[in-house]
């Protein structure tokens, strides 16, 4: 993180000590049980994702002395089923020397499997992590590479860094690939101000050449971060294939991740809508600075980002990821757009760390006064399909608090053809009046609405349709705010319905 995002950050957290949790205080009805968050101390960015030995390995922007935002370096966790995670030792720390301070910035990690770049010993392949070095007393940002020989669990700096200076200020976090039809090692960089990204090659991951430039294009009110491209089939044809072009950036409400879809060829990416066209990832006001693993097994492409915070202190940790996504393209009567449902390898172990068996509900009836849901905490999963009828609204009140009107209201609006998530009846001290209602349009056929409900006692990720849309926010409930109920206005039903009790601390 930098200069630019923790101004983006602080329009959304700032706000007056009166509502501030003191500092210091734990507060472990916030700390999620089934998303990543560091054991202690400040995470952001999510960096440097691999899977390598049965292992999903998390690096991971991180603070490794307080429980805020400085002295930036890589942590380190893995996990085999990215619900529960091991916390290893900071991998790539800051360096500190007499004449400067560089702090270690977003970037990314390969298995360099033919040792392209000569840090393999003794026939071992190394892995090579690629970040911004950021120098604050020299005003300037350029492209680092350290290699590891213990399978990442610390890693040494190349002596010849950096391996790209344009004596730049703002110019960072570098997402490399192998791309097999160029045989080339094939960066992507953020040239921030200028609202564009940087194609690089190189076959050694030494030295690079510039390829070409994209943008500006999409929302440019913003300086562009934390891009990557990434291969994506088309409508479940692994025949047919796109790449997307990932970019964040500051919204008009906070965080956004833009996507364009296209053609590359190993030098050029070209954008198959008009440039003006933009395109969301995500309509909540925290998801920010997403990268994917791009080996995961069955080929899958898992998004992972992080859920910026709410004007709330945690302690003893500040800030966690997301859910990890699993990301396809879709053709739809808007053209392609990406679909991102929650990865099969986490819904895959729910039943690890569910309390019990899922609560389950068929053809239900959900009457004027509501229907009542079981649950004993905040930490749950609800996989939901609704047959609207004539209601005018369908979804769930979560977080409730008895005897008060505090809540936040999911659901389906259908007058409006909205994705909906209503916070204020309870989260007014901690977001701009702005945020407190999160929308994505979306249409639905035959009156059924399909929503995942995610709430992780300060998260809640909502998908839409089978992942067409997506709202992700932090929110903060009281300890007793932990009611549940489904609502309709008008006549509906819900048609399926299961849920999960995710109350076991995990981790």
């Amino acid at each position: 993180m930098n200069k630019a995002k923790l101004l983006c950050l602080g329009l959304i957290t700032m706000t007056g000590s009166a509502f501030a949790q003191e500092e210091g205080v734990p507060t472990p009805q916030w700390r999620p049980t089934y998303h990543f968050t560091p054991q202690n101390n400040w995470t952001n960015d999510p960096n440097g994702l691999i899977f390598l030995n049965g292992e999903f390995n998390l690096y991971y922007q991180h603070n490794p002395f307080e429980n805020k935002w400085g002295h930036m370096s890589w942590g380190h966790a893995t996990s085999k089923d990215l619900i529960s995670w091991k916390h290893l030792p900071v991998a790539i720390p800051e360096v500190v020397t007499k004449d400067t301070t560089t702090w270690i910035y977003s970037g990314s990690a390969v298995l360099d499997k033919n040792n392209t770049s000569g840090f393999g010993v003794n026939g071992k392949p190394p892995l090579v992590a690629i970040f911004t070095a950021d120098q604050p007393k020299q005003k300037k940002e350029s492209q680092f590479i350290a290699y590891s020989n213990d399978g990442g669990l610390s890693y040494k700096q190349y002596a010849k860094n950096p391996v790209i200076d344009l004596n730049m200020h703002d110019f960072r976090d570098p997402n490399v690939f192998w791309h097999e039809e160029s045989k080339q090692w094939v960066m992507t960089v953020s040239m921030v101000d200028e609202h564009m990204v940087r194609f690089y090659g190189s076959k050694n991951l030494k030295d690079w050449t510039k390829l070409s430039d994209f943008g500006p294009a999409g929302f440019t009110k913003n300086g562009w971060e934390c891009p990557s491209i990434l291969p994506l089939v088309v409508d479940g044809n692994p025949a047919n294939i796109k790449w997307v072009l990932f970019v964040s950036l500051g919204g008009e409400h906070g965080p956004l991740i833009q996507y364009f879809v296209g053609d590359f060829d190993g030098t050029t990416f070209k954008n198959i809508n008009d440039n003006s066209k933009i395109l969301k990832t995500d309509y909540g006001d925290a998801f920010y600075a997403a990268i994917a693993w791009r080996d995961a097994p069955q080929n899958k492409k898992i998004l992972l980002g992080w859920l910026q915070n709410g004007r709330q202190e945690t302690y003893p940790w500040k800030g966690q990821m997301s859910i990890p996504h699993d990301l396809s393209l879709k053709t739809t009567s808007e053209g392609l757009v990406l679909n991102q449902l929650p990865s099969v390898f986490v819904t895959k172990a729910l039943p690890k760390y569910a309390k019990g068996k899922p609560v389950e509900k068929r053809n239900a009836s959900i009457g004027n006064s509501g229907l009542k849901l079981p649950g004993d905490g905040n930490a749950y999963w609800i996989d939901a399909e609704f047959d609207i009828k004539n209601a005018k609204k369908v979804g769930f009140n979560v977080v409730e608090k008895a005897g008060t009107d505090k809540k936040v209201v999911v659901g389906y609006d259908a007058e409006k053809r909205q994705l909906f998530v209503d916070c204020t009846g309870s989260e007014k001290n901690n977001k701009s009046p702005e945020n407190l209602v999160q929308t994505a349009p979306m249409s639905i056929t035959g009156g059924i609405v399909k929503i995942k409900v995610l709430v992780d006692r300060s998260s809640l990720e909502v998908f839409g349709n089978d992942g067409e849309k997506v709202i992700s926010t932090m929110i903060y409930p009281d300890k007793e705010a932990t009611g549940l109920s489904a609502f309709a206005d008008g006549e509906a039903a819900i048609k399926n319905l299961k849920l999960w009790n995710l109350n076991n601390d995990v981790k």
